[in-house]
């Protein structure tokens, strides 16, 4: 059974910073590209970055280019979202996800052409 769970979510002030990991369980990560994406309230899903499984390549949305990094871990089935500058419109429920890549990770992060998905994890950037 595929699984992915989001945790490091919370509360934290403005220019202050975040980690987020995703783990994943049923299926082996090296062959999955990844994604991080985002909801607002009343916004639409925003594919915030993503990672390809097999050259290392990575797409970022353009309002967290900069501040945030996605990593992988394969050895451990974790993915990360290292997020710094945070300022309060990042505010969120952050989402990971999973797939066997169909097309170039730009296009599955910004379309949002994912297939696994975890729970969500909420940011919340306020003073």
């Amino acid at each position: 059974q595929v699984q992915l769970v989001e945790s490091g979510g919370g509360l934290v002030q403005p220019g202050g910073s975040l980690r987020l990991s995703c783990a994943v369980s049923g299926f082996t990560l090296d062959s999955y590209a990844v994604g991080w994406f985002r909801q607002a309230p009343g916004k639409e899903r925003e594919g915030v970055s993503c990672i390809s499984n097999y050259d290392g390549h990575t797409y970022y949305a353009d309002s967290v280019k900069e501040r945030f990094t996605i990593s992988r871990d394969n050895a451990k089935n974790t993915v990360y979202l290292e997020m710094n500058s945070l300022k309060p419109e990042d505010t969120a429920v952050y989402y990971c996800a999973a797939d066997s890549p169909p097309t170039t990770v730009q296009t599955m992060c910004v379309m949002g052409l994912f297939t696994s998905w975890g729970q969500g994890t909420q940011v919340t950037v306020s003073s």
